[in-house]
């Protein structure tokens, strides 16, 4: 397998991106769509919000998800969790110094897809089309 430092350098790839890896779990976490969306809107706000605001903001999420999202997010470090005594119980969740840092990372991601997103749709309709070419009978 090549040089010696070709060697060197998968094997370092394999170890920062291999199994057993704990980078690995938080890459895990945060390639949630879910959890990308409750970060981006917790920073878009700019202040903590309601279980319910996010639930309404959050279109198509359900509040089994949602609720596990947060704990995760939450469990973490990325999201804080702060319940305040009143009747009913009025809990907020907002962003921890942690979330905004990763929320720089989740933001460009976000801004290249919409910037991309023609691209994308288009490689999609090419794709689509060859593949159904590729099954027709001659």
């Amino acid at each position: 397998m090549g040089t010696f430092a070709e060697r060197r350098m998968f094997e370092e790839w394999v170890a920062v991106h291999g199994r057993n890896c704990p980078s690995r779990t938080v890459i895990e976490v945060l390639a949630n769509k879910w959890a990308l969306y409750v970060l981006g809107a917790i920073r878009r706000y700019e202040r903590p919000m309601r279980f319910s605001e996010l639930r309404r903001l959050l279109d198509g999420i359900t509040q089994k998800m949602l609720t596990q999202t947060l704990r995760s997010l939450e469990r973490d470090g990325l999201i804080r969790r702060e319940v305040y005594p009143t009747v009913p119980p009025r809990v907020e969740y907002g962003l921890t110094p942690l979330g905004v840092d990763v929320g720089k990372l989740t933001n460009a991601v976000a801004e290249w897809a919409v910037e991309n997103v023609d691209q994308i749709f288009a490689a999609r309709a090419a794709f689509d089309e060859k593949a159904a070419e590729a099954t027709r009978p001659l």
